[in-house]
């Protein structure tokens, strides 16, 4: 016959407080880790609500009125008059319309691609290799506002590449004055862009190479993959979180293209380099219709969202 045991609560070591006062310590100790983290995060907070979320919530409400930057009258509600007035009768938002886009659909896949070239070639352990690095990286760490009036005089119709152009051909081929020119202002501002902007793209596929394992390499070889297969079956895909990173970025800096354009065209001729961003700043400050420009303003903000949505769902992780 089993002899009922009876249990015995657990008790405390000596000298160590109630489990009541132990748990109130363990209530305040986790009380003040979330008051030291909202303290933390205050500043940032502040400064995003600052910067950004009132400036956006401004903005939409200014595209329904017609307010003007500077003007003795109060502004007034027009409802979607400046959304209808964007897309039907405004040539020159459908012209900055299509240069954004045709801007982003060349310099996104163009600038992804280069980088990883050079991020391969400079990933090699080879002598001096850390010299073409730094080169590369040299024009993002330059004042793009330096670098677009650099290259304003070098596109000129006496300028360095055209003086290029007519030493290598011999005098066979005569440039052309790119900037000035509709035809080749647009594709002007895309070199230069792609060339500035390349090597900090580089950095990061090459930060995204060097955690790849080695081992798996070695193991591609020993099966007799060549350099292509290698490339497909170990780069690529080691490097997807990378890639999905890189689109994301270049393409909201593509579709935020202003400062070349300030710089070097004003958006001319006839609007061939005009974007969706320089017309939204030209029509809010420059010619004072604060209205319309949140208006083209939010405009931008929903393209771009619902592109990096598009984004998001195409390079998404598949079961």
């Amino acid at each position: 016959m089993a002899i009922p045991t009876q249990q015995v609560a657990p008790q405390s070591l000596p000298g160590s407080p109630p489990p009541s006062r132990r748990r109130r310590r363990g209530a305040a100790a986790a009380r003040g880790g979330s008051r030291s983290a909202y303290a933390m995060v205050a500043p940032a907070a502040f400064l995003l609500v600052l910067f950004l979320v009132i400036p956006v919530l401004l903005a939409f409400g200014l595209s329904f009125t017609n307010a003007r930057l500077i003007s003795p009258n109060p502004p007034r509600f027009v409802g979607l008059d400046n959304f209808v007035r964007a897309f039907t009768s405004d040539p020159t938002f459908v012209r900055s319309f299509i240069n954004t886009f045709v801007f982003a659909a060349v310099v996104v896949p163009v600038q992804a691609a280069l980088a990883l070239f050079m991020a391969i070639l400079v990933n090699q352990k080879l002598r001096g290799v850390t010299w073409f690095r730094v080169i590369f990286f040299v024009p993002v760490v330059t004042s793009i506002v330096v670098i677009s009036i650099l290259w304003d005089f070098m596109y000129q119709g006496d300028g360095l590449i055209n003086s290029m152009i007519d030493t290598l051909t011999f005098g066979a081929f005569q440039g052309t004055d790119w900037l000035g020119n509709p035809s080749t202002a647009l594709g002007a501002i895309i070199v230069l862009s792609i060339w500035q902007a390349v090597g900090f793209h580089m950095i990061i596929w090459l930060s995204g190479l060097q955690t790849i394992p080695e081992e798996l390499y070695e193991a591609a070889r020993m099966d007799g993959a060549n350099a292509w297969q290698q490339f497909k079956d170990v780069t690529w895909p080691g490097l997807r979180s990378t890639m999905v990173f890189i689109l994301v970025t270049i393409t909201i800096a593509a579709l935020g293209l202003f400062v070349q354009i300030d710089v070097m065209t004003q958006g001319g001729p006839r609007n061939a380099t005009t974007t969706l961003v320089f017309h939204a700043v030209r029509k809010g400050y420059r010619e004072q219709e604060t209205g319309y420009g949140a208006a083209i303003s939010l405009i931008f903000f929903v393209i771009v969202l619902v592109i990096a949505l598009v984004q998001r769902f195409l390079t998404r992780e598949k079961d």
